[in-house]
């Protein structure tokens, strides 16, 4: 049998062993960090004190924004004070936190991101009852739902991560702590673990993921049947781009790293994927949302 090991701590694997190009990588993840505090804190500021955007809409961008700004807090401070680090610890307490809201945070902006198309459904096919159909008060009970739910889809990662035992090297080869790097290191059989990150990781993407595409379904046919317009299409569908680009910068990475079978060689392929989506795309976000949208640049 293979020896058990107490785990006190992991050792996280650094985003390069090239010791002169350590100080590049710190200085811009540093710059895109602020970038996405400044942009994603502005919005919310924007939307809180903006009379004109208290609307669904900016609600649900609200949000999303707020999310972005913590998704990265998750895993960016990390990797800057390892960047400065020689000895690249975090504590297993610090490791099964940092799983649990990077899946925690990671689910809700795949069903925001729903929401947010469902309220673009509404907006377009049904303008006159728009108003009352989103009200507020249902508004705020779709995103505490939403947070409610998946807090307990991370809580259920994490805590199934927890309960197992290590006996490995207890070296991550991740940057951040995640389930698939995890398991890589546990004893015994991880046929479970493998199989609720399978099931229900991808069964919240891809079943907010169908939603969207299940609302721009409706938008177009409801457009092209009820308004055989070209002109007025195009106005309609410019409105959804900004969230069609936000779903697509959010679901490719998702899809490559969690939805795709495991194999020996993926690792080094979802560490770059994962810069992606943890670093990236927030910080995308804004500056899509604000160079397309009339009234938040206004």
């Amino acid at each position: 049998m293979e020896n058990v090991t107490t785990v006190n701590e992991f050792l996280l694997l650094s985003l390069t062993s090239v010791q002169e190009l350590k100080p590049v990588f710190f200085l811009m993840f540093l710059i895109i960090y602020l970038i996405n505090l400044v942009g994603n804190g502005a919005i919310l500021m924007i939307v809180i004190l903006e009379p004109k955007l208290h609307s669904p809409m900016y609600f649900f961008l609200g949000n999303l924004s707020c999310l972005d700004i913590c998704y990265s807090s998750v895993t960016l401070p990390k990797v800057l004070m390892n960047l400065l680090s020689a000895r690249r610890a975090i504590s297993f307490l610090g490791c099964i936190t940092q799983l649990h809201f990077f899946h925690f945070l990671g689910s809700t902006e795949a069903t925001l991101l729903a929401l947010m198309a469902f309220d673009r459904f509404v907006a377009i096919c049904n303008p006159l009852r728009y108003t009352v159909i989103m009200n507020p008060q249902l508004c705020v009970l779709l995103a505490a739902v939403t947070w409610f739910i998946s807090f307990f889809n991370g809580l259920t990662h994490s805590v199934m991560t927890a309960r197992l035992d290590f006996c490995h090297s207890l070296k991550i080869n991740h940057f951040f702590c995640d389930v698939k790097p995890l398991l890589e290191l546990a004893c015994g059989n991880t046929e479970l673990n493998q199989w609720i990150l399978s099931i229900v990781t991808g069964s919240v993407s891809m079943g907010a993921f169908f939603l969207i595409l299940l609302s721009y379904f409706y938008i177009i046919g409801f457009l092209v049947l009820k308004n055989r317009s070209c002109r007025i299409l195009h106005k309609a569908l410019s409105t959804c781009a900004s969230h069609f680009m936000v779903v697509c910068l959010f679901y490719g990475p998702v899809g490559f790293t969690y939805i795709r079978p495991a194999s020996a060689t993926s690792m080094s392929e979802d560490q770059t994927v994962a810069i992606i989506y943890s670093a990236v795309t927030p910080v995308l976000n804004p500056l899509i949302y604000t160079l397309r949208n009339k009234e938040m640049k206004t």
